[in-house]
């Protein structure tokens, strides 16, 4: 660990040399793990200060029962407002209802009349471009307060939003154009997807796999945070490391929490390892020389080096700051 730190420490130096082309930017959350907290819950909103995830997120979508919405909207407003309010989190962001569930506009209503604003604003279920343009209309209506550039994360949980995945983030990607929304983070939702297209869930996640890797090529296309499924037994601490590093390995930036216990070994598993921070800032060193000199293509340790392996260099510090 103390040789990883290190290199951690020589890698926030050459962030300031070496500028990030297409890639996360560093000035952003890395998600490696997000976590759910259900806003009509105030035992878990008690716990807010000892979540120590990279995001938590109040949830007043699927986390809430219907009955309890407006509940759950009022302790978000309260949250948000309040200068007391601690969290252990890098990141507290705030999932609303979906478009199509017509509770969107109450849930913007409430929160944005306390003039608050929540770290990072994020969106289920966006099945369209359509819903993605609507959304952001009602956030600027509600929340004409908001100036500054903030986080948008928004969910895939449809075969259809799949499909439609190109656009919808392509549309996501341009909204900073006119917005102060700024597309950072996207979040594959397991279940509902599940249900739409009839598979059963596993634990073992297989009847999902064509769907995750098509998931994480399309955000990663837009250089968008992937967040990976929820491992859904979470007494299971090694069948979800397991887990983790296969969505490690297939590229996703992180992976959806539903239990404390989950975050430690979620978060180190998106970690890289010592070995390849260690790759990874002696070659971006050498690029920077060959940079420096006008050279193209170099050789580093045995290897013809491009731009590709460039950009793989720099995501792995990127990702190696998040600690």
């Amino acid at each position: 660990m103390f040789l990883l730190k290190a290199a951690y420490a020589k890698c926030l130096s050459l962030s300031g040399r070496i500028p990030l082309v297409n890639s996360v930017s560093f000035a952003c959350v890395y998600r490696r793990a997000m976590m759910y907290v259900p806003a009509s819950d105030e035992r878990k909103l008690a716990k807010l200060p000892e979540l120590k995830a990279d995001c938590v997120v109040l949830d007043c979508e699927d986390g809430v029962a219907i009955t309890r919405k407006g509940e759950a909207r009022t302790n978000v407003a309260k949250i948000l407002s309040s200068a007391n309010t601690k969290c252990g989190a890098k990141e507290l962001g705030w999932r609303l209802n979906s478009v199509s569930s017509g509770l969107l506009e109450e849930d913007l209503r409430v929160v944005g009349a306390s003039g608050a604003a929540p770290q990072a604003i994020m969106l289920p279920k966006v099945n369209s471009v359509q819903d993605l343009s609507y959304a952001i209309k009602l956030i600027a209506q509600y929340m004409p307060y908001i100036k500054t550039p903030i986080p948008l994360v928004i969910w895939i949980e449809s075969a259809k939003a799949l499909i439609d995945a190109p656009s919808i983030l392509a549309a996501g990607a341009n909204s900073s154009s006119h917005s102060p929304l700024h597309l950072e983070a996207v979040v594959f939702g397991s279940d509902d997807f599940c249900a739409d297209i009839g598979a059963t869930r596993s634990k073992e996640a297989n009847e999902l796999l064509f769907a995750r890797q098509y998931f994480v090529t399309v955000c990663k296309a837009y250089r968008l945070q992937a967040i990976d499924i929820v491992f859904i037994d979470f007494k299971d601490l090694t069948g979800l490391q397991k887990q983790c590093i296969e969505a490690r390995n297939m590229g996703f930036t992180g992976k959806q929490v539903i239990h404390p216990t989950q975050v430690p070994i979620v978060q180190q598993a998106f970690l890289p390892s010592a070995d390849q921070v260690k790759w990874a800032t002696e070659l971006l060193e050498q690029f920077q020389k060959h940079e420096d000199l006008g050279k193209g293509a170099f050789t580093f340790r045995g290897e013809m080096i491009d731009m590709p392996l460039v950009l793989q260099a720099k995501q792995i510090i990127s990702c190696a700051q998040a600690e």
